[in-house]
């Protein structure tokens, strides 16, 4: 879980007590613990005495510092990512930034959120302008176009404003932090995973589906791990095909299952997060086919064929809690003059028919 809420609140006795404590001794969620804090609503009557129980027994006391910097400093940070209503992968990023809008704008932190067109490389440059006329004190930035980003990035040199990247990490640009995962070694994890059981000549399909995978950075990470996976560790004969597809195009389904029937091919590694339901739904039509599908990310309709079968591995990023932990990391640097990590990797979680659920009931994701 994410830890932005330690400097909210010092509980007045021996030692500081984070929120997450709380929860823990509360028996509830640290959403719950925040809303009980912040006199929000929306807590049962059993949650609320549990929580208010706790707090009687640590004698609570609110943090006269946090309040201070409420009424005396007031930042803005710009967050510009592809637009969610086009992308259920976005949409969960900007679930994140909504969450982190709630916690952090008791500090008087205003977090603004700009969206550009995932397919129209110049969006990204045009919404980051958008975002500097704002006068942000800070942005936080998927920067997934590489050329438009190092124009974006200039700018925020030049104007002096610190900048994050979570999402896609571009090392050169010297962002304050980067959060997200090592998409080379999540390449490597998904040849990994593909290669399991299979001993005989086999031929792979690496699906790039509506990306300009030459710009896209994450993709061609998640593609160079994968090849480096099977020509370092695979000794019996392969090939690996990779393809750019646009699932708008009239001939997509017919090239998808033309593969699909290809009786060579024995698994297709899907990089983007929401086009791997969509292999799923045209798999759906030949049940007799032994093809392994690997995709990423808990998706609704990515969990509907995970459970299914037809998704055999799905690489977790959190895309949630990438955003939420990247303006954590600007908001603390703002307000607190904290240190914060130049990177910081979130673990490759490999999620299964078999685990998906214990996964999802432990909250954790």
């Amino acid at each position: 879980m994410c830890e932005n809420s330690n400097d909210q609140y010092i509980l007045m006795i021996s030692t500081n007590i984070r929120i997450k404590d709380i929860a823990k001794m509360a028996g509830v969620s640290e959403g719950t613990v925040d809303r009980v804090l912040h006199n929000r609503g929306n807590v049962s009557a059993k949650a609320l005495t549990k929580v208010s129980n706790v707090l009687k027994k640590i004698h609570y006391k609110p943090n006269l510092i946090a309040r201070s910097l409420r009424r005396s400093k007031h930042f803005r940070v710009s967050v510009v990512i592809p637009e969610p209503n086009l992308d259920p992968y976005w949409a969960e990023v900007n679930a994140g930034i909504i969450q982190a809008i709630g916690e952090w704008g008791h500090y008087g932190v205003t977090i603004e959120p700009f969206f550009y067109t995932h397919d129209g490389k110049l969006s990204l440059e045009l919404i980051s302008n958008q975002a500097l006329k704002s006068k942000p004190d800070g942005m936080v930035i998927a920067p997934i176009f590489y050329p438009q980003a190092l124009q974006v990035f200039s700018q925020l040199q030049k104007k002096g404003i610190p900048y994050v990247l979570f999402n896609t990490n571009i090392p050169e640009s010297k962002p304050l932090s980067f959060i997200g995962q090592d998409l080379f070694q999540s390449g490597k994890l998904a040849g990994q995973l593909m290669s399991i059981g299979h001993e005989a000549t086999e031929e792979i399909v690496i699906l790039h589906i509506g990306e300009d995978v030459k710009d896209s950075v994450y993709l061609i990470e998640k593609e160079k791990g994968f090849k480096e996976f099977y020509e370092k560790n695979i000794h019996h004969p392969y090939k690996i095909t990779s393809l750019n597809l646009d699932s708008g195009e009239k001939s997509f389904r017919s090239k998808i299952e033309s593969l699909i029937l290809r009786e060579s091919i024995t698994g297709m590694f899907v990089t983007t997060s929401k086009a791997v339901s969509t292999i799923a739904r045209i798999l759906e039509d030949y049940p007799s086919t032994s093809v392994r599908l690997i995709g990423y990310d808990m998706l609704e309709e990515n969990l509907k064929h995970l459970k299914s079968g037809l998704i055999n591995f799905l690489i977790n990023q959190n895309p949630k809690r990438q955003v939420f932990q990247g303006i954590s990391h600007m908001a603390n640097h703002l307000l607190f003059k904290k240190e914060i990590p130049r990177t910081e990797l979130f673990p490759l979680e490999v999620i299964t028919q078999q685990n998906v659920d214990s996964y999802i009931a432990s909250g954790i994701h």
